[in-house]
């Protein structure tokens, strides 16, 4: 039985809501399984004089609806299972409507449901219309106040947006408290939690005086975890005054951390929900990159209080206007905390992972789409990373000055409204000389460009000619594209290795430029250039491209040694070590080239040994070699199973090359107190790097891999040595894996990793050993977190096992999906979108991965799900 979407939603079909919500009164009377939700609205129109006042609401019971305070009759309106209209309303009324609802019972996570006995919501896209009926648009702005009731022995605390105004005892052991957010908001921003917590409480002062009570409720006892996540919400907030002069609006910030919860976490005005996966952590418990990633996501959502709530999007085609740009401002501020360098390598990293495939499959779409299916199918690497990098290409553009003079701009004249893509951009067109309508073409083209650069050097004029060139692959629905003006941050070098005070143009001589590439092919000149140059390109990843030059292999290995640009330096040994896996299968071999291989290397040897002192954590990046999934992308009719052979080849010639430096770094203990600080994790880092290379020469150094896990202190090493120990085919993993077990089986988010640490092996017993840990009861397909651990972990981090020749990887996540759905169509979803790449792979892999998206095609898939599978399967045009 085949589920059918409707139509999708256009850009092109929005019209403005024609009616405003002037206030918006709740009372919540908690149950689990009935809940009563009073809702009255007062509400005049603003538009069509006969136009129907139609609301949202799906999956509720109607219990009562009054119009100017008349009871209506069935006559007086309908309803149908996702709207309710009333054809007949004047142009001021109130309008009061009581519905039930059922949190126990809702798994989808979506609206207002229960997570370890305690009530929460999320509303963001579409979650709000599962709670009352309401024009759930982020359009249509209004102020709440919220009235709350529970008992009060079992939801002590009662929070929702905005500023507490007043609490108290009501009879039956039940308690009240009700909050008013005074800033006009959408219906996705609406928040509401109920339930006992442990809760921190801090306090900040705002740069013009204003005090700010800060508040993190997390689980009975997990409050001491929930430090770092209450410092990185006071660095997020000074930072965010320090940089943007942005101010937080309200006497209260709240955070609430649940275990149950789809997404990393959520905005809401005043009191985020988090998933407490990026809340809680200690040194024992979480890695360093959970502490990156707390830091990071935390600062997310504080600064979408601007970017998102002050100023929200008029409809979901506008995401990238609050994602994209709160994305930019949370790595600006992860650079401000950590080590540029390295936080810009890990960004590129992340985007080549999961949004260049993205960019290159049947899922591709622009960063604004101009239709779509299902709006929670487009929160998309796209949507987020590459919007990011659109912000910051923007300021390379126009330069600093002009970039803040149009954020101002933007705050200033938009604040309290809903506004588009063009709205932001025009923000930005008085402070500069450049055509900004054309580089808003970015917004409306997917696809990764593609630059080709070629150089010419003339000894007698001392110059050097640069040609570059772009072109952007055919995308679903986009088989023509146009140039994009296109920033490379661009400096050359000599064979020496200086850099080369070259004149651009007629402007003047300087070590760096910035060239701008706004048609499909251009020529720069540079002059005063007395030797053949070096060049290094997209210096700092200044444009998100994939690029192609002419440099030989030995000069771009030179190149890497004598860059000062980390990035660049780091890149240089990607590409050479990108070329020289992907050439070897090309030619049919199951090792790389000896000769090319010792020459990276040496190369790699040097680098390291340079950065080791200074830098740790760049050291440990320079030890990364691309992955499978990325080197994927490179290859027609690609074989997981050979580029993993080559690669892994390739890593045995580093380990045995770099053995001493990686043994010394082993060697060097650490402090018994942890250190949560950046030049701590780098430490960490690079003794990560330094087992995961060890472990690539099978069980030559499994004791001393085995003796790391031991004597691990912290989470980071103590994980780093485990997965070290599943790349060696021996019984010391299972070993370490029931130790593991022993000692964290009653703490969830590390349990995770235990679980995800077993999909991402590569070992011979996988198979069964996946279908063992779905049998396990901690295995729990309610639980968004634990099924990601073991599904998306296998699925989307392990290409070489999820691509199997024989497609056994292919059955097994559908098998899941379609268990997974009827539960959580959101989680189903975006598990469904590891198949978006099944058309790289060849002939035997494609037949495989099709059979099994066209048998979930016809398995009678929610809609999310379905959107994927049909777009995974739809005709490439």
């Amino acid at each position: 039985m085949r589920t059918e979407n409707p139509p999708p939603v256009r850009l092109s079909d929005y019209q403005p809501y024609p009616f405003r919500i002037d206030q918006v009164r709740m009372r919540f009377q908690l149950h689990p399984t009935d809940t009563r939700v009073l809702t009255q609205l007062d509400i005049r129109r603003v538009g069509d004089g006969d136009a129907a006042l139609v609301l949202d609401g799906e999956k509720l019971t109607m219990k009562s609806i009054r119009l100017n305070g008349d009871a209506l009759s069935a006559d007086d309106y309908t309803i149908d299972s996702e709207k309710l209209t009333l054809p007949r309303v004047g142009d001021t009324f109130s309008l009061e409507i009581e519905t039930s609802i059922s949190p126990e019972t809702n798994t989808e996570l979506s609206g207002l449901y229960m997570s370890s006995g305690r009530f929460c919501t999320q509303c963001e896209a579409e979650g709000f219309r599962r709670i009352a009926f309401y024009p759930d648009r982020p359009d249509v702005l209004a102020p709440f106040h919220v009235r709350v009731e529970a008992e009060k022995a079992k939801y002590p605390f009662l929070l929702s947006n905005g500023n507490p105004t007043t609490s108290g005892n009501l009879d039956g052991g039940r308690h009240f408290a009700e909050w008013t957010d005074p800033h006009p908001k959408p219906s996705y921003l609406f928040a509401l939690v109920g339930g006992e917590f442990d809760v921190l409480e801090d306090d900040f002062t705002t740069s013009s005086g204003k005090p700010v009570k800060l508040a993190i409720y997390v689980e009975k006892g997990d409050a001491p975890r929930a430090a770092y996540a209450m410092l990185s919400l006071k660095n997020a907030m000074s930072w965010d005054e320090d940089v943007f002069g942005r101010e937080y609006d309200l006497d209260i910030f709240q955070i609430v951390a649940v275990r149950d919860f789809n997404f990393g976490a959520m905005e809401n005005k005043g009191l985020n929900i988090f998933n407490s996966a990026y809340v809680l952590a200690d040194g024992s418990a979480a890695t360093d990159a959970d502490f990156e990633a707390i830091e990071s996501i935390v600062a997310h959502e504080y600064f979408h209080n601007w970017t998102g709530n002050r100023i929200t999007c008029r409809d979901w085609f506008q995401l990238c206007l609050k994602e994209g740009l709160t994305v930019y401002r949370d790595q600006e501020f992860t650079k401000a905390m950590r080590s540029p360098a390295v936080a810009r390598i890990k960004e590129v990293i992340r985007l080549r992972t999961r949004q260049f495939p993205e960019d290159a499959g049947p899922l591709a779409h622009p960063v604004r789409p101009d239709r779509y299916a299902r709006i929670d199918n487009l929160y998309t690497a796209t949507v987020y990373e590459k919007g990011a990098e659109l912000i910051r290409m923007l300021r390379l553009m126009i330069g600093d000055e002009s970039f803040f003079a149009g954020m101002n701009r933007y705050f200033d004249t938009f604040d309290g409204t809903a506004a588009t893509i063009e709205d932001f951009v025009d923000a930005f067109q008085p402070s500069t000389h450049h055509d900004l309508g054309a580089f808003s073409q970015w917004y409306a083209q997917a696809g990764t460009p593609a630059i080709t650069a070629k150089g010419k050097y003339d000894a007698a004029a001392r110059t050097w000619k640069l040609t570059l060139t772009q072109a952007v692959p055919p995308t679903p629905g986009q088989p023509q594209k146009v140039a994009v003006p296109i920033p490379l941050r661009v400096a050359l070098f000599d064979s020496n290795g200086a850099k080369i005070d070259a004149r651009l143009g007629d402007g003047l001589a300087g070590p760096e430029h910035v060239l701008l590439l706004d048609q499909p092919s251009k020529d720069f000149i540079f002059s005063g250039v007395g030797s053949p140059p070096r060049a290094s390109l997209n210096r700092g990843f200044s444009a998100p491209v994939r690029l192609t030059d002419d440099l030989p292999e030995p000069d771009r290995a030179a190149l890497a040694g004598a860059d000062d640009d980390p990035f660049a330096q780091w890149e240089a040994l990607q590409s050479i070590a990108r070329a020289v896996i992907l050439d070897s299968v090309r030619g049919g071999s199951r090792e790389p080239d000896g000769v090319r291989a010792a020459a990276y290397v040496r190369s790699l040897r040097d680098s390291v040994v340079r950065a080791a002192g200074a830098d740790p954590a760049f050291a440990a990046l320079l030890l990364y070699i691309p992955t499978v999934g990325e080197l994927i992308l490179d290859s027609k009719d690609a074989d997981p199973s050979a580029l993993h052979v080559v690669r892994l080849e390739l890593r045995r010639s580093v380990a045995r090359a770099l053995e001493d430096q990686l043994l010394a770094a082993l060697d060097k203990a650490e402090p018994q107190t942890f250190d949560p600080s950046a030049a701590a994790a780098g430490r960490r880092a690079l003794r990560s790097s330094a087992l995961s290379l060890l472990s690539s020469l099978g069980d030559r150094h499994e004791t001393l891999i085995a003796q790391a896990y031991r004597g691990a202190t912290t989470m980071t090493e103590c994980l780093a040595a485990l997965t070290a120990l599943s790349n060696i085919e021996s019984g010391a993993f299972d070993l370490a894996l029931a130790d593991f077990e022993a000692r964290w089986a009653n703490a969830p988010l590390v349990m995770d990793k235990w679980f995800g640490v077993q999909s991402m092996s590569i070992r011979n017993d996988l198979r069964e050993r996946l279908v063992k840990l779905q049998t396990r009861p901690d295995y729990d397909l309610r639980n968004p977190n634990r099924v990601r651990s073991l599904a998306a972990s296998f699925a989307m981090n392990n290409p070489v096992a999820f691509h199997a020749e024989d497609g056994w990887g292919y059955r097994f996540l559908a098998d899941l999906i379609l268990k997974v759905d009827p539960l959580n169509p959101a989680l189903s979803a975006r598990l469904s979108t590891a198949f978006e790449s099944w058309r790289s792979f060849n002939a035997v892999r494609r037949d495989h991965a099709q059979a099994q998206l066209r048998r979930l095609s016809e398995a009678g898939l929610s809609r999310n799900a379905l959107d994927i599978v049909d777009r995974a399967l739809a005709d490439q045009k």
